[in-house]
């Protein structure tokens, strides 16, 4: 079982997040908080591992960021996913920086976020459609900024994909989540995960928002400006 640290401050919410782990076999709660004292002292116990920490950004005595980062620290494995109102490039890439694998925005988190915890585990990097198109944005924007080099080295000879690989990475690209991919293709979630990581691996990237970007610039998905 995945062991999840809570930290929001909002009571609902928070309630919310430690009912959808409650009723998932996969998961066990690891403890639920509402500041970064108290997350900071769930992570200092000895003997008790954390494998997921669910956090928001903008807490009552400081960042999500700090919670994040002794997470990395204290609990090498554990794997961060950040709920959060802020939902601009430079929280997101601040969050991605200090460790965190995925990133939901609350106005589009999923019902049951248990599935989107058990996702990132799998491989996943579970990140809102919304906040994907921003990150994608500004990262070309710093991209387009950096002065090219005297001598551009030659291109990267990258194994093409497969029809199923190419529609996965388009589903990938709307937003789709791995069990929508999986019922639309007619296949399970592992056929659908396995196709991810032989995508992710002839792209060379680690996450949903590298890869869509990585195709983008390859010509395998349409630049929406």
């Amino acid at each position: 079982m995945w062991r999840v640290l809570i930290v929001e401050d909002d009571p609902e919410m928070r309630s919310f997040f430690e009912s959808c782990v409650a009723r998932s076999p996969a998961l066990a709660l690891a403890g639920c908080v509402g500041t970064v004292a108290h997350a900071r002292d769930c992570l200092a116990r000895p003997g008790e591992g954390v494998d997921v920490l669910l956090t928001d950004l903008g807490l009552p005595d400081g960042s999500g960021l700090e919670v994040i980062r002794q997470a990395r620290l204290t609990h090498p494995d554990c794997e961060t996913l950040v709920i959060s109102m802020f939902g601009d490039e430079d929280n997101v890439l601040a969050s991605i920086e200090a460790g965190a694998l995925g990133y939901i925005h609350k106005d589009a988190a999923p019902e049951d976020i248990a599935q989107t915890i058990l996702e990132m585990k799998a491989g996943g990097s579970p990140i809102s459609p919304m906040i994907a198109r921003r990150v994608l944005t500004k990262y070309a924007a710093r991209q387009a900024a950096v002065p090219p080099p005297a001598a551009a080295p030659p291109p990267v000879e990258r194994p093409p994909l497969s029809r199923r690989e190419q529609e996965v990475l388009g589903l990938i690209a709307r937003g789709f989540s791995y069990q929508e991919i999986a019922n639309l293709q007619g296949v399970s979630v592992h056929t659908v995960q396995a196709h991810i990581k032989s995508l992710y691996s002839k792209l060379a990237v680690h996450s949903k928002m590298e890869a869509v970007f990585e195709a983008t610039r390859m010509g395998m998905l349409p630049r929406h400006d």
